[in-house]
This record gives structure tokens, C-alpha cells and sequence, in this order.
């Protein structure tokens, strides 16, 4: 049985909530007593951000998938991938930056708002998409 770009897209969302739980799960037992504060809410940043887009990448391409086209649904996709990448992987290369002796890495703070302005794009083109949408 042949599955759908849109099916593998939310399949893919799921990997990246378990990824999201293990790494607030490494944060909370591994990190706690190794990072600074600032940096464990960074950390915790981070993880809270990769959940919350990743489970609403796979509702809103669940809800979308009957509605419109597969390359909208695509858009969408890729608009959450690179906003979870660059928005919650920076913060978490930040959070451990001092801890893993690369404080150099701290730099990609500045990619954080890239990837923040991305989930902004993917929310806000979905709901625009859910306003117009048709039934496909």
C-alpha cells in the first residue's frame, strides 16, 4: 500500500514529538544540574516550542491533507520542519554550547529568529489556506 507525501509529512511530525519528549526528558534529568538556569530555560524553550509545532504540523496537515493540493501541504510542511530546525535546534546548541567546551556555537542564536519568523509563515499560511480552501 502505496502512502501519501502528506501521510509520511504527518508521520514525520510524530518522530519529532518523540524526539521533542526525549529531549525535554534529557534536559530534565541530565542537563538540570549541568547548565546554567538561564540556559536550562533556554533548553526548556526550546523543547516546549518543538513540541507544540511539531504536534500542530501533524493536526493542521491532518485537517488540511482532504482540502487542498499536495504541494500547499508540502509548503506547510517544510515551513515547520525549518521553523522547529532553526528556531528550537539553535536553542538547544545554545543551551549546551558551555557544557560540550564549543561556546563558540552560541552564534546560532542569531538563526533562532529565522526560524521563529517560519513558524509564524506556517501558522499564518495555514489558517490563510483554511479560510480559502475548498474541498479537493
Amino acid at each position: 500500500m502505496k502512502h501519501s507525501p502528506v501521510k509520511r509529512y504527518i508521520a514525520l511530525s510524530f518522530i519529532l514529538i518523540a524526539l521533542a519528549v526525549l529531549l525535554g526528558a534529557f534536559g530534565a534529568h541530565f542537563l538540570e544540574e549541568r547548565i546554567t538556569e538561564d540556559y536550562m530555560g533556554t533548553f526548556d524553550t526550546a523543547s516546549q516550542y518543538h513540541f507544540i509545532n511539531a504536534l500542530g504540523m501533524g493536526v493542521v496537515l491532518f485537517i488540511l491533507d482532504k482540502y487542498i493540493p499536495i504541494a500547499r501541504c508540502t509548503r506547510i510542511f517544510l515551513l515547520f520542519l525549518l521553523g522547529i530546525i532553526l528556531f528550537s535546534g539553535s536553542l538547544y546548541i545554545i543551551s549546551i554550547a558551555d557544557l560540550v567546551g564549543l561556546p563558540q556555537l552560541k552564534i546560532m542564536g542569531a538563526v533562532a529568529p529565522i526560524g521563529g519568523i517560519s513558524l509564524v509563515a506556517a501558522w499564518a499560511y495555514a489558517g490563510y489556506l483554511i479560510i480559502t480552501c475548498q474541498r479537493v
